[in-house]
């Protein structure tokens, strides 16, 4: 028998009876590093509500994980996949709807003992028991995050978590996915106690033997009294609009959730639980879901992935930054905070240090005072970065990240120093983001660990990393560094060195249609809503204010003279730099800045300086087009040329290093979804009425002759 068939023989659930009468059930799915629940579990689930409901001895029960750092993390996600229609799905959900029916009628109290992350069908479970207490590690989470895969929670978990919290609470949580601290869910009613680990199981079996715990004044009642009378609309209506502001109607979760709520309110929960299932069938057909389910996969994947096929990581005790700036400060908290590795950085004075360390502590600091960490946590989280004028300290160092100015010369002197100062093992890791890693290793005597790590800014948010490799890096530096990203809670692809690397190098295009659009009069409200109803964060011009006019001046000609002439950018910067705009950091750009600006404006002097009249002449939807079809030609550019290793590292490097609309994919998905042949037609026509910049690349048109896709699923 092999290991699979053994682990699958064995039960997720088992119960075990102590002497004061409480039954404790351990929820531990053989085989996997975390709880998930499967449809498979419905017989087992049945048999042991059987075996329960028979022992009349029974005072109580307790739901227990039998993994260490997590509760139930979630349903497992590949059942939904599975489902060939809206029935199939609906179905999956009813079945979940009985097994947490069946907990909630148990007429002996149950209580659900939580540590770790309790998420979608984990916090499902235990908001089907009558109490819960939770740990107060820093690892237990509690939340329904479903809208982050285009579903709703399909267990009774719109019905339930509104009417333990309240409406409006309930809504907020499922509309974000926003997930709650142990304080915080005690707050909210959620968290009977919060607990020590270490006294878990012994708290929530002291709670069982106290009888069902009082629930909380049902605020559903209430608010549904008053949702009776002309107010009926008003909750349900604001709900709508303020998570519509955002979405922009392109996420249909969103709707459906607040539909599914206001059921549940207005007819009752038989009602809700039967409108959830329905909804949730609906939604796990979207195209949307699909897309957004497909994104969770790749990452899921690329977690187990080293960046190196048969190479282990060097373990990194101790990291070290060059640079004080913004990103030297960024990278250095996110290396204390999240992969609790002290940092040892450098700066040529003392400026650059104290900024560096005020960042680091200026992002803490909410931390301590919303109580997300304690007082000493934060003491010690301080004392882990030093800074020094000199190299000093830098011998231990197993990775060197260097964030100085975009000076070829100037970074080949960091690698020198490096390699003077620092461990034979040492990896020197740049954050470049325009300059060859290949030109800066190229006087290294240790070029095998010199590597490409491109942050994005702000470091502490922005959730992608770029590992560039050269023909000379090493196996092991490759997987190291990609480790070490990880432990920074980046989510990094390994790109080949070239101009650009990848996510400049698609974003470039887009940014210069934009720019021809706007010298051609289009008003700039109407180039950035046009991007942002496509489903970009932002639009193209807001962009270029935050990434700073004068940073993508220099980046431009790079990449025209390594790239060839379908990089050309408009000549605008020039005027705009002359006029001393630079964007958000001189509060001088194409938006007006300062304290007294209310919301979001144009500086229309903008267009005097550039010397045109705007006018409205294009849809939306063209606007959007003429912007993305040269961004989805360069991502195939880059696939061709070797640049990204696979579609999936494309899609996942646009999603999360510029923000491609999750909900379409990313730039591949969402050629498959055009169809290859499509956009091939559409590239050509837009050749033919603007120039050669779109000339579809080989790969794509060869691609069209044979009606082939990128992916195959």
């Amino acid at each position: 028998m092999t290991e699979q068939q053994r682990a699958e023989q064995q039960s997720a659930f088992t119960l075990e009876v102590h002497s004061n009468g409480i039954g404790v059930v351990t929820i531990d799915v053989p085989g996997e590093s975390m709880n998930t629940l499967k449809a498979t579990f419905v017989d087992e689930v049945t048999e042991l509500m059987a075996e329960i409901k028979s022992n009349s001895n029974l005072k109580g029960l307790v739901f227990i994980s039998g993994k260490a750092s997590s509760f139930v993390a979630g349903a497992d996600i590949r059942m939904i996949n599975d489902c060939r229609s809206a029935e199939d799905a609906e179905s999956l959900a009813r079945q979940g709807q009985a097994l947490f029916d069946q907990i909630e009628n148990l007429d002996i109290p149950v209580i659900a003992a939580v540590h770790g992350p309790a998420l979608g069908g984990g916090l499902e479970l235990a908001l089907a028991c009558h109490g819960r207490v939770l740990s107060d590690s820093p690892k237990t989470v509690i939340g329904l995050p479903e809208v982050q895969l285009g579903l709703l929670p399909g267990s009774g978990g719109t019905q339930r978590l509104p009417r333990a919290v309240g409406i409006q609470q309930g809504l907020t949580m499922m509309l974000t996915g926003k997930q709650l601290r142990p304080s915080q869910a005690r707050k909210l009613g959620l968290a009977n106690e919060v607990v020590p680990q270490s006294i878990l199981l012994q708290a929530a079996m002291e709670l069982a033997l106290k009888g069902k715990p009082a629930q909380p004044k049902p605020k559903l009642n209430t608010m549904g009294k008053l949702l009776e009378g002309p107010l009926k609309s008003v909750l349900f209506n604001k709900a709508r609009e303020q998570a519509q502001k955002k979405a922009l109607n392109n996420y249909p979760a969103i709707d459906r959730i607040i539909d599914t709520v206001r059921v549940g309110v207005t007819k009752g929960m038989k009602a809700g639980l039967a409108y959830e299932a329905k909804q949730f069938g609906e939604l796990a057909m979207t195209p949307e879901s699909k897309q957004l389910r497909g994104i969770f996969f790749a990452t899921t994947e690329m977690k187990k992935e080293t960046g190196a096929e048969g190479t282990q990581p060097a373990k990194v005790k101790k990291a070290a930054v060059l640079g004080g700036g913004l990103m030297g400060g960024g990278i250095a908290h996110v290396t204390i905070t999240k992969a609790k590795i002290p940092v040892r950085l450098k700066d040529i004075n003392q400026d650059g240090i104290r900024n560096a360390l005020g960042y680091h502590h200026k992002l803490l600091s909410p931390r301590l005072k919303r109580r997300h960490i304690s007082k000493a946590e934060f003491e010690k989280q301080i004392l882990m970065l030093t800074g020094s004028l000199d190299y000093s300290g830098f011998r231990n160092a197993d990775i060197v990240v260097e964030a100085v100015f975009e000076d070829l010369e100037l970074k080949q002197k960091m690698v020198a120093d490096i390699e003077e100062h620092a461990a034979e093992h040492t990896i020197f890791a740049t954050n470049t983001s325009s300059l060859p890693i290949t030109q800066i290793a190229a006087k290294a005597e240790r070029p095998e660990q010199v590597i490409g790590l491109h942050y994005f800014s702000p470091v502490e948010k922005m959730p992608l990393a770029e590992i560039i490799t050269h023909a000379g890096t090493s196996p092991e530096t490759i997987a190291t560094t990609v480790e070490f990203a990880k432990k920074q809670g980046k989510t990094p692809i390994v790109v080949a060195d070239g101009a650009g690397f990848y996510v400049n190098r698609i974003l470039a295009p887009y940014m210069n249609e934009a720019a021809r659009l706007l010298l051609a009069g289009e008003p700039i409200e109407a180039l950035d809503k046009a991007l942002v109803k496509f489903g970009f964060p932002v639009g193209p011009v807001a962009l270029l204010d935050e990434v700073g006019i004068d940073v993508a001046s220099k980046v431009a000609p790079i990449l025209r003279n390594e790239l060839g002439d379908r990089f050309e950018a408009p000549d605008a910067f020039s005027k705009l730099l002359d006029d001393g705009r630079k964007g958000r950091k001189t509060e001088k750009g194409f938006y007006q800045y300062g304290a007294k600006v209310k919301g979001k404006q144009v500086d229309t002097s903008v267009y005097q300086v550039l010397g045109i009249q705007p006018s409205a002449k294009r849809k939306a939807s063209d606007i959007a087009e003429r912007c993305v079809l040269p961004m989805l030609n360069e991502a195939a550019w880059c696939l061709q040329e070797s640049i990204i290793r696979s579609p999936r590292d494309g899609d996942i490097g646009a999603i999360f290093g510029i923000g491609f609309p999750p909900f379409r994919g990313g730039p591949f998905r969402y050629m498959d979804t055009l169809g290859v042949q499509q956009v091939v037609a559409r590239l050509n026509a837009l050749a033919e009425q603007e120039g050669e910049r779109f000339k579809p690349c080989e790969l794509l048109v060869k691609m069209a002759a044979q009606n082939e896709s990128f992916y195959n699923d």
